[in-house]
């Protein structure tokens, strides 16, 4: 699927937007929706750019960068947020999910990926509530 590192998606305190990359518009709408509010209220509270990125093995990584000499970037609240997010329950799931999505995807054809979409978030679809942030 891809050689590099892939953004999933991010969110800039500076131009106070939301990115989503649209190579993965398949995902089901309320996991898109979870991902946008636990980037934006990210960079709401701590500031700066979080990027959620795929590395080449799969892993889901989160990366952060802020402008140079950024007063209002809060570096110990930024690693603090991270490791809130990534011991949470719920969003550890979510995190773990799209790192299987993103894994078993990665060779597979359009018909294939359609099906795993169907497999991999049924379980979301039917309690939506294990999501919420």
């Amino acid at each position: 699927m891809y050689q590099d590192k892939i953004v999933l998606c991010g969110a800039n305190s500076y131009e106070e937007k939301f990115y989503m990359n649209p190579d993965f518009d398949n995902l089901p709408q309320h996991i898109k929706d979870e991902l946008k509010i636990m980037c934006v209220l990210y960079v709401h509270d701590v500031g700066g750019i979080l990027t959620l990125v795929f590395e080449e093995n799969g892993e889901l990584e989160f990366e952060v960068t802020s402008a140079e000499g950024d007063p209002m970037f809060d570096e110990i609240g930024s690693r603090l947020k991270i490791k809130e997010i990534q011991t949470d329950e719920k969003k550890q799931e979510l995190l773990t999910q799209l790192q299987l999505y993103y894994k078993d995807s990665a060779g597979s054809s359009t018909a294939e990926k359609s099906m795993q979409h169907q497999i991999w978030f049924r379980c979301s679809e039917q309690d939506q509530s294990c999501y919420n942030l």
